[in-house]
């Protein structure tokens, strides 16, 4: 006959080993979301994605009460990053942070492995900024259709630098030419940093690149902006007018920095790191920072606008690069 003390201590035995087995997955969430969240930058150490990122770490740390660590990823126009994104467990402790070219842009200039659009999804937009065209001080124009005349009158003589092919900085190119009728010859980098380099150097007078990575040179004297591809001017460089005011409403475009995410993370966990993220952006000290920067700091859009966007990019740039007869790598 059991003792009553000994059925006792079984029940409750029993009863404790259930307690844990029902409670594991509330502690596994809870584990996981006290790991680091870890931002990759498809981008190299102080590109524009890893400037974003660092601006956004700090805040979203503290909105979330973790460590927010940032990594970047450079080379093959943002697809390594990508890869080491689809490889990591779907559970939202590895986030993106890069351009919108990823899905516009770069399927149109690397073969990849799978279909961008349905490999990333974006959580938030983080930033936006235009792409403005700058010249050598010694280049014999200070507007567009100074630039435009000039070009003109020394066919094949300009040629201008992009951070690379396939990009909307060659795109850019490509639809002046064809707006101006002019040919300004394409020279294709990889990243902003050389093509600077050769710009400043006068090997190549002029280059389509991003706000936030010019504007210092701007500054500085060492290249001057002709015009920028934003719908307004942009308060960094009030006096430069748009292209649309140069007379080529065709050029206009935006690039947007976003936080994106692989699709499998639940449902309930990107939308907690997408409410956390529109709330850091709203700070007035952060977006003060992105302007300072280069950047317009992100809205509220919807990621289903964001993702709209994103197929009419695509579509534009396939559009112009199928035109000149381009060919992904």
């Amino acid at each position: 006959m059991q003792r009553p003390h000994s059925l006792s201590l079984r029940r409750r035995a029993w009863l404790a080993l259930a307690a844990g087995a029902l409670a594991s997955p509330w502690a596994a969430a809870q584990d996981a979301s006290a790991r680091p969240l870890r931002l990759l930058v498809a981008g190299p150490a102080g590109g524009s994605a890893d400037i974003v990122a660092r601006l956004v770490a700090e805040p979203l740390s503290r909105e979330l009460g973790r460590p927010v660590i940032v990594d970047p990823k450079p080379g093959a126009a943002g697809a390594i990053a990508v890869g080491e994104l689809l490889q990591a467990t779907a559970d939202g402790n590895t986030l993106l942070v890069g351009v919108n070219s990823l899905v516009s842009e770069i399927p149109h200039i690397v073969k990849l492995r799978w279909d961008m659009a349905k490999a990333v999804r974006p959580l938030a937009e983080l930033a936006r900024g235009g792409l403005v065209l700058v010249a050598h001080p010694s280049v014999p124009a200070a507007t567009v259709p100074e630039l435009v005349a000039y070009a003109k009158a020394h066919p094949g003589k300009l040629s201008y630098a992009s951070y690379s092919p396939g990009t909307m900085s060659h795109v850019l190119g490509v639809i002046l030419n064809r707006a101006a009728g002019i040919e300004l010859l394409h020279v294709g980098y990889k990243g902003s940093t050389p093509a600077l380099a050769d710009v400043m150097g006068g090997h190549v007078p002029l280059m389509f690149d991003g706000l936030a990575t010019s504007l210092p040179l701007v500054r500085g004297g060492k290249l001057k902006v002709l015009a920028v591809s934003t719908p307004q001017r942009v308060p960094q460089l009030p006096a430069v007018p748009t292209f649309r005011e140069a007379g080529y409403p065709q050029m206009e475009a935006t690039a947007w920095l976003g936080l994106w995410t692989a699709p499998e993370v639940p449902a309930a966990t990107q939308a907690r790191i997408r409410a956390a993220t529109l709330k850091v952006l709203a700070d007035a000290a952060l977006r003060t920072k992105l302007l300072e920067t280069g950047f317009e700091a992100g809205g509220p859009r919807s990621t289903e606008d964001l993702a709209r966007e994103l197929h009419s990019d695509y579509e534009r740039v396939g559009a112009v690069l199928k035109s000149v007869g381009f060919r992904p790598e």
